[in-house]
């Protein structure tokens, strides 16, 4: 039976708050079986779910979570630190599932096209997790066994007012930096023969661009609809909120495909620009 209470906003905190990986997955699946039934009315009041800060997403005790610089750097020459690999990726799946919920019970008022892409995302995500995870036990180990870090869920706090920013700063850097990583991975997983890894990380890779594509297209209607310039609004957002600035090489063919232009593209290749005074 669909869950209680019938309101999108309200079924999306729940699924967000979920502290189970696989109850999770379960609650978004039924709620997008949900949307496109058309049984979840969109209130035009905001329901009677208020809009909550999320200090902390709904996820497990473990893994234990670290500050990012002490997370080690991974190797898959060796059974752990493949399984290692494996589980920074999982991490960043399940972050991804809790980012999509928070997009549809944060931001209020929005089309319906926009709850439906972000739906169709944590639907997605929680496929992705399923299928690194599924490697991560072949491999003898779990979800949990490792340290992790908290970035992602870090920038959805600092955007959590403002949807443009959100756009912005999540899919458009931090998932984009997803783009750019896939190939050096796949690299090192060809020269240990690991196929069945390389298999998962194309399906991410093939998905992960229509995440950011979805994240670009709603950044470009928020700053239209603000009458603001993409690009350059792009670039003043990353210096506001300290942003990572995107390591060589960039993935220029996926972030095409993903609606980066090929000016904007030679604006992150040419590296982070100098402070007044640096």
């Amino acid at each position: 039976m669909p869950e209680t209470p019938e309101d999108l906003y309200a079924r999306a905190y729940g699924a967000l708050m979920c502290p189970d990986p696989a109850e999770k997955s379960r609650l978004v699946a039924q709620l997008c079986q949900d949307w496109e039934q058309g049984v979840l009315p969109i209130p035009a009041d905001g329901g009677d779910c208020p809009v909550l800060a999320v200090i902390d997403a709904g996820r497990p005790a473990r893994p234990e979570l670290i500050e990012h610089t002490s997370v080690p750097h991974r190797k898959p020459s060796s059974a752990e630190g493949l399984a290692a690999l494996l589980h920074a990726i999982a991490h960043i799946e399940f972050n991804a599932i809790n980012l999509a919920l928070d997009c549809v019970y944060r931001f209020r008022g929005l089309p319906a096209d926009f709850y439906a892409g972000w739906l169709q995302v944590a639907a997605e995500e929680a496929y992705h997790f399923g299928l690194v995870t599924a490697r991560l036990a072949a491999v003898g180990f779990a979800y949990g066994d490792f340290p992790a870090h908290r970035g992602l869920w870090d920038m959805a706090l600092k955007t959590a007012s403002d949807p443009l920013a959100r756009m912005a700063l999540v899919p458009r850097v931090l998932e984009a930096r997803g783009l750019d990583a896939t190939p050096p991975i796949v690299a090192k997983l060809q020269k240990v023969g690991d196929e069945a890894t390389i298999a998962v990380l194309d399906i991410i890779l093939r998905d992960e661009i229509g995440h950011v594509a979805l994240g670009d297209r709603w950044f470009r209607h928020f700053c239209a609809e603000r009458g603001l310039e993409p690009e350059e609004t792009y670039l003043a957002l990353m210096t506001e909120f300290d942003a990572p600035w995107p390591p060589k090489p960039l993935n220029v063919e996926a972030r095409r495909k993903a609606g980066f232009s090929a000016g904007e593209i030679a604006r992150l290749e040419g590296g982070r620009p100098r402070r007044n005074g640096a």
